[in-house]
């Protein structure tokens, strides 16, 4: 959500903030822009298309310059368009871009309309720029540390002054932000992916820092203004990792890259052991008596998933919340309980405050499943599991989705394993169908001619259900969030067994039923829930195991996995679920890497 990328160099910086742009459009946006210091005068460019668009506006306009901030936003305040767009100007003296929302804008924007500022947008941020040149004193440094104090709410900000040239400040509060270091050049970004092949050394800002870039040094000063030194480690962000290659989207490419991703997050783990979450895991496994997972989205549904495995393997009752519910309601805090969350970024605002609240009541044992290494959730958790899915460009998440559940998997095996509940053969059964996912995957993956022809039926349906029972529940909650998410259908899941307490009143022959259904235990009873579907017309979706003896007939469809996964299948069976609904999408025309409204990384409340 929202990109930022600033610079201050000895060579023309445009080119590198438009390719800093083009690497953080996978957060997704509305709108975008440019701004540069030139010949002792602000210049901007400013557009509601896509990045490409805006460098076409730059390129005719012949802008460039030595200094300069550029952004992608995501509309909080004030509809996308391009008076709303970033960077905001205060009087031709000031240009300013922010991540982020200021809960006490109306507030400064009276007290600056008073002092004679007009305002040309609706957004919270041209209030942050009009309150800098308010304060300025002609040191920008100074001027913004004495600015944020003002601010209440979350932002990452860049700003630059028309009167200082070679220098550009940025803070943070609740919004990511890191600075890249080079020579006789620095850089500030929200991403590391947006400096990739123009420096690798970077610094991660903390809560409440001012950093002040010029050409020859980067200063920094903590939220009570001292001076201090913050690591500069080398960060390896690869830009071939947003190439497509022959795929013709992005989520297309990272749905078929799940068996590497798979592969590459369970690497090197040969056996079960606790300290697979960090050092000290041990003791802490071993103290806990309940787990608490917080998440939102599709994290959340691996959460649910985990639920099932963690209850029935390790035997350790658990919880999952909602994480931008679970702050906000009187919750009965437990120490001995493991705080887990799960994000893909690990910047996720709601995940991140939800865990601040648990640690603020008490539960000090904390874990993070992430999938970028370098992120706040895992600074902020003691413990963690790094995924490997790789950069994650569509904004539906499919690979990071199913490589959380492979962690959690293997953290069901360490609980289990720490209270004495896993077995030497049940440990050594479990790592071989694990080390076989990849293998079972692609053999799902091949699946998709099968599945491009019932996309082609339900491209011309408004509504749908996805039903499941038991551990596949979940996955039935991740297919409709991913048909609705990107085919604008709208789709909701049920537990198949809820049917008769409502969601049978929908169904009609015009109703499609999606049905997860492995041949497990809850099979027969799945068996009933579909007879009552058909009796009512509607038509029946299956994808079914091999040996699950689901025939098709009149109004039932079937697609049959290879094989029955047992305790894993739900990383088998969600995959088609993402298939039908990419081509789905693709059959409807709507744009699939970038669906309206949505963003990747949701940073703000």
């Amino acid at each position: 959500m929202c990109g930022i990328v600033a610079a201050v160099a000895q060579i023309n910086v445009t080119p590198i903030l438009l390719e800093g742009l083009k690497r953080l459009e996978y957060r997704g946006y509305d709108s975008c822009g440019v701004a540069l210091h030139i010949d002792g005068k602000l210049q901007r460019s400013r557009s509601t298309s896509r990045v490409a668009d805006l460098e076409a506006q730059v390129e005719k306009a012949h802008l460039s310059g030595f200094t300069g901030i550029a952004h992608t936003r995501w509309a909080t305040h004030g509809a996308p368009a391009t008076h709303n767009a970033h960077p905001h100007f205060s009087r031709d003296r000031i240009a300013l871009v922010h991540n982020g929302i200021i809960e006490n804008h109306d507030e400064l924007r009276a007290e600056l309309q008073a002092a004679g500022y007009h305002f040309e947008s609706q957004t919270d941020t041209e209030v942050i720029a009009h309150l800098v040149n308010h304060m300025y004193n002609g040191d920008l440094f100074a001027t913004v540390q004495q600015a944020v104090r003002r601010l209440t709410g979350a932002y990452a900000i860049a700003v630059f002054s028309v009167d200082e040239p070679h220098r550009v400040v940025a803070a943070r509060q609740g919004s990511p932000l890191i600075v890249g270091v080079g020579q006789g050049q620095n850089f500030v970004a929200s991403d590391a992916m947006a400096l990739a092949g123009t420096t690798d050394q970077i610094i991660y800002l903390e809560e409440g820092d001012v950093v002040d870039l010029q050409l020859q040094r980067v200063w920094i000063v903590d939220a009570a203004g001292k001076a201090v030194e913050r690591e500069v480690k080398t960060v390896h962000a690869y830009s071939s990792a947003v190439e497509l290659g022959p795929y013709q989207h992005y989520m297309q490419k990272e749905i078929f890259e799940q068996p590497r991703a798979i592969a590459d997050t369970l690497e090197g783990i040969t056996g079960i052991m606790p300290e697979l979450f960090g050092d000290g895991a041990f003791n802490v496994f071993k103290q806990i008596d309940s787990v608490l997972i917080l998440a939102c989205g599709t994290s959340y549904y691996a959460g649910l998933t985990a639920k099932y495995w963690i209850e029935s393997i390790a035997k350790i009752p658990v919880n999952v919340e909602i994480a931008s519910e679970y702050r906000y309601r009187d919750s009965v805090p437990n120490p001995n309980s493991l705080v887990v969350t799960i994000s893909q970024s690990g910047e996720t605002a709601d995940t991140l405050a939800a865990l601040k609240h648990a640690r603020g009541q008490g539960m000090q044992h904390t874990l993070t499943i992430c999938n970028v290494a370098t992120s706040a959730m895992v600074r902020e958790c003691a413990l963690a599991y790094i995924t490997r899915a790789g950069v994650e460009v569509g904004v539906a998440s499919t690979k990071a989705f199913t490589t959380q559940l492979a962690a959690l998997f293997l953290l069901t095996l360490a609980l289990a394993q720490s209270k004495g509940r896993l077995s030497e053969e049940q440990e050594a059964a479990h790592l071989k169908a694990m080390r076989h996912l990849p293998a079972a995957l692609q053999s799902v993956l091949a699946l998709e001619p099968h599945i491009v022809a019932w996309a082609e039926a339900f491209a011309r349906k408004e509504n749908a259900l996805f039903l499941g029972r038991g551990i596949h529940y979940p996955i039935a909650l991740e297919g409709a969030l991913k048909l609705k998410e990107i085919t604008y259908i709208h789709a909701e899941a049920y537990a198949a067994g809820e049917l008769k307490h409502g969601p049978l009143a929908l169904v009609t022959e015009e109703m499609p039923v999606v049905t997860v259904a492995p041949n497990d235990a809850l099979i027969e009873k799945l068996k009933s829930n579909m007879q009552e579907v058909r009796a009512r017309g509607g038509q029946l979706y299956v994808f079914a195991d091999a040996d699950s003896h689901i025939k098709s007939s009149e109004g039932v469809h079937v697609i049959r996995l290879p094989e029955n996964y047992g305790l894993l299948s739900p990383i088998l069976h969600v995959v088609p679920l993402q298939l039908l609904s990419y081509h789905t999408a693709l059959a409807r025309g709507t744009d699939v890497d970038k669906p309206r409204n949505l963003a990747k990384s949701v940073t703000v409340e």
